[in-house]
């Protein structure tokens, strides 16, 4: 895995997972993003860092604040932005994804933004990539959401930079979500000692243990003492058969009320990826709260997008020029 994201001299080349790549390299996408989001306070609205590449955004699976943040992120660095099509383009006429690489490399494209409902579809574009083409993983079905990842924890260390003191509490659909697999190897990477993941037991991974976790399947138990929640949408959209008995009783055991959140420490922050299902993973009182950090979250994406493209095409300095 890191001999496939990594270049030679050890550069980000492709963003494809968290595993495999290791604690130093992460950093630099954090404090690099930590750069680009002060040159948005500073109303620096366009950077030159990727003037004459071009961004191919290829979504298999519908998205808004994804895809808007990483066509955002390509704009801000002056690249030039094609977004695709998909249930318009070829595949949907037979094409494979290999053909649909290849007729998008011969238009002499620099960087994909792929995301696709099979979990591997990146890595088998960064496989076919030629020399000088990257490939970032905007989600592969069940398997990574690294961006995702980074910009979790680039909020929480924003707030609270004493990660190797931290509680964090992940809640809900943790058998479907890309999401929660990525933020735990993030999380475990930069030394969280306590990553505690809460779950019916028919929404558990089987190999959850396996990834440096606590195990809770009370909510109330796994609250206490808390410093980040993370709560997760339950993605129905890939659930099969009845795993669930009802909505009211989902959020009965595992929806975030202001009851259950004063069992965390008092200043602990309030997350969730999106699209949020208030009244069933969360109450909207919380959400719109004063520990929320949801819209942050969102805000933040943005420099971790720009940090990561940035990166993996060359340029990571903020200060190199100014349009």
């Amino acid at each position: 895995m890191a001999e496939l994201q990594l270049r030679p001299d050890g550069r980000l080349r492709h963003f494809l997972s968290i595993e495999g790549l290791n604690q130093p390299l992460l950093s630099e996408v954090l404090d690099t993003a930590e750069s680009f989001r002060k040159a948005a306070f500073q109303q620096v609205r366009k950077l030159p860092l990727l003037r004459g590449k071009t961004v191919i955004n290829l979504f298999f699976e519908p998205s808004t604040r994804t895809r808007t943040t990483f066509e955002l992120a390509a704009r801000r660095l002056s690249a030039d932005v094609v977004n695709i099509d998909v249930a318009a383009s070829s595949t949907t006429k037979g094409e494979t994804l290999l053909d649909t690489l290849r007729t998008l490399e011969a238009m002499h494209c620099d960087l994909f933004v792929v995301r696709h409902g099979l979990s591997g579809a990146a890595h088998f574009f960064a496989q076919h990539a030629p020399e000088g083409v990257s490939v970032l993983n905007a989600g592969d079905g069940r398997h990574s959401h690294p961006t995702q990842a980074m910009l979790d924890l680039f909020t929480i260390r924003r707030h609270r930079p004493d990660l190797d003191r931290l509680k964090v509490v992940i809640v809900g659909d943790i058998l479907h979500s890309r999401v929660a697999r990525s933020q735990i190897h993030a999380l475990n990477l930069f030394g969280v000692p306590e990553i505690r993941v809460v779950a019916p037991a028919t929404l558990l991974p089987v190999d959850v243990e396996t990834m440096g976790v606590h195990i809770y399947n009370d909510f109330d138990a796994a609250i206490d003492g808390a410093d980040v929640v993370i709560m997760l949408r339950l993605q129905r959209e890939r659930m099969h058969g009845p795993l669930l008995s009802s909505k009211d009783e989902y959020f009965r055991r595992f929806g975030l009320t202001e009851k259950r959140l004063a069992r965390a420490r008092p200043n602990c922050l309030v997350m969730h990826p999106g699209p949020m299902n208030r009244g069933v993973e969360i109450e909207s009182s919380i959400a719109d709260g004063a520990q929320s950090v949801i819209l942050e979250q969102v805000s933040n994406g943005l420099a971790i997008r720009m940090a990561v493209m940035a990166m993996a095409l060359g340029s990571r300095d903020p200060g190199e020029g100014k349009a």
